[in-house]
């Protein structure tokens, strides 16, 4: 389930980003499909907690591919498909490795290693695809705003989408440790057998 919805949050985000004009508020600009990379990024750390990190870069392999597909398929320019898409492989690779690292409960995980890839996903992409080294819809002036309204999205959304996960999880009785806990688990369980024989 988590990896469906971690691949249709993409492919989602995408559809909503081509369809509606972004949401200015005052300075910043948002656009629409930013507020489901919230989702994406957290569902990413979901599929990792259950499966371990060499199938969550498989599964990033085949939803980069996706996320090409449906920016193509939706009739965006192949300049901002290669944005997209160089932002994607840097901020989930990012979001993989800094969430690997950090032995947090799973919110402060989300939230350490969602700031960095929020920030590099929006920054990239911002400044490659629709700022000035791209198509130039968005001028040096206000490169800074539209990188702050993705990033601020982003991370509100993570933490409402995680918080909001957590709290299930704990209501429902159904916590489940992350793949690295188990692990840890699992190696003090054999060094306690080795130690008794």
């Amino acid at each position: 389930m988590r990896i469906a919805i971690y691949l249709l949050s993409i492919i989602l985000a995408n559809v909503i980003t081509a369809r509606f004009a972004p949401l200015e508020l005052g300075p910043l600009i948002i656009p629409y499909g930013t507020l489901l990379i919230g989702l994406t990024l957290v569902m990413r750390d979901m599929v990792q907690n259950r499966f371990g990190r060499l199938r969550t870069y498989l599964l990033i392999g085949l939803a980069l591919l996706l996320s090409a597909l449906s920016s193509y398929l939706l009739g965006d320019p192949l300049w901002i498909v290669f944005a997209s898409t160089l932002s994607f492989i840097i901020s989930e690779t990012a979001d993989t490795e800094i969430y690997t690292r950090f032995k947090f409960p799973f919110v402060k995980r989300v939230m350490y290693s969602g700031i960095v890839a929020g920030f590099l996903d929006s920054a990239i992409f911002v400044i490659i695809g629709i700022g000035p080294l791209g198509l130039e819809f968005v001028p040096w002036s206000l490169v800074p705003y539209a990188i702050l309204g993705q990033w601020i999205a982003k991370v509100v959304m993570q933490l409402v989408v995680a918080g909001g996960i957590r709290k299930v999880v704990i209501k429902m009785d159904l916590y489940e440790p992350n793949i690295t806990d188990r692990k840890l688990e699992e190696d003090e369980t054999c060094k306690k057998a080795t130690q008794t024989i």
